[in-house]
């Protein structure tokens, strides 16, 4: 299948390109610059130049693909034009074609699992932090797309982790800065988290090309946890060569640093991918977040 990813070279982006390519998919990505293109040449990865900001690139790649794997994001204040752009463009390339689409989106847009209910997922109603609070009528227009011909998917991820990247690389900067581990803590409370590895998410979405499943649905990715957000931090701190402990950094005072970030640090997750392990067969097998800590890439 010949499968365009936007984001190719990014951290998710890229771990999905090593998944379809180890399928056997003939894999293309967008590339905005001249070292982006390089890097995908030089993995196996067509290289279309564009820009998620661009529609009109965007449009034309995705026309000449029989599905599509958004995975870019600018990481930016202009992040919410940028997906938006992104999506009508692949929309419009896709409409009526019965291809595939998959929307990358994330478990923040979930915000805290409920009290009372154990773990959360596809059904749990949502409570989205403030800095994605634009992100669910995305959501809700891709998985809409089946009534326009279009077989679209959206992925909410857990936190990803692994390849000495993500969130749990800020943690360990943390720990070497300070001398001990921190995260953000709301008050009263203490979070916990449910994380994914980014190559066993690589592998939901090759699955998830190659089933049979029908368009309009969407899939929680969550393999390891839910974990203390303490213990993490306190895992970080000794890759990191730094103490065995860990502290909570207040939320008021982590947005004075963090801004809206610091709210999404500070959820309080426990999440379920049952749906996706019963429908696709997936089974995460990569190392735990604390194995990775502890023999993997996040070492001193």
């Amino acid at each position: 299948m010949k499968v365009l990813v936007t984001g190719a070279t990014g951290y998710v982006g890229s771990a999905v390109v090593d998944a379809l390519l180890a399928a056997g998919h003939a894999v293309s990505g967008l590339a905005r610059s001249e070292g982006s293109a390089r890097e995908l040449a030089d993995r196996g990865v067509s290289v279309v130049m564009g820009d998620v900001t661009d529609a009109g690139s965007i449009e034309g790649a995705a026309r000449d693909a029989e599905a599509v794997v958004h995975a870019a994001t600018t990481h930016g204040p202009d992040a919410e034009a940028a997906d938006r752009t992104a999506v009508g463009a692949i929309l419009r390339a896709l409409e009526g074609t019965g291809r595939t689409f998959v929307y990358t989106s994330g478990a923040w847009v979930m915000g805290d699992t409920p009290e009372g209910v154990e773990l959360a997922d596809e059904e749990t109603p949502i409570d989205p932090t403030p800095m994605l609070a634009w992100r669910p009528p995305v959501e809700r227009e891709v998985l809409g797309a089946r009534s326009r011909g279009v077989r679209a998917f959206v992925v909410r991820p857990a936190l990803v982790y692994g390849a000495g990247g993500g969130v749990v690389d800020e943690l360990v900067g943390w720990a070497r800065e300070r001398g001990a581990g921190r995260f953000v803590a709301p008050p009263g409370g203490e979070p916990s988290w449910t994380l994914v590895h980014r190559d066993d998410l690589g592998d939901l979405y090759a699955l998830l090309l190659a089933s049979e499943l029908v368009g309009g649905t969407l899939l929680v990715a969550a393999g390891d946890g839910p974990h203390a957000a303490r213990d993490v931090a306190a895992a970080a701190s000794r890759a990191a060569g730094a103490s065995d402990r860990a502290e909570p950094w207040p939320l008021d005072e982590a947005r004075e640093e963090l801004g809206d970030y610091a709210d999404a640090l500070a959820l309080d997750q426990r999440l379920s991918s049952e749906r996706a392990r019963r429908t696709l067969g997936w089974a995460p097998s990569a190392p735990t977040v604390f194995d990775e800590l502890r023999d993997g890439s996040y070492g001193p």
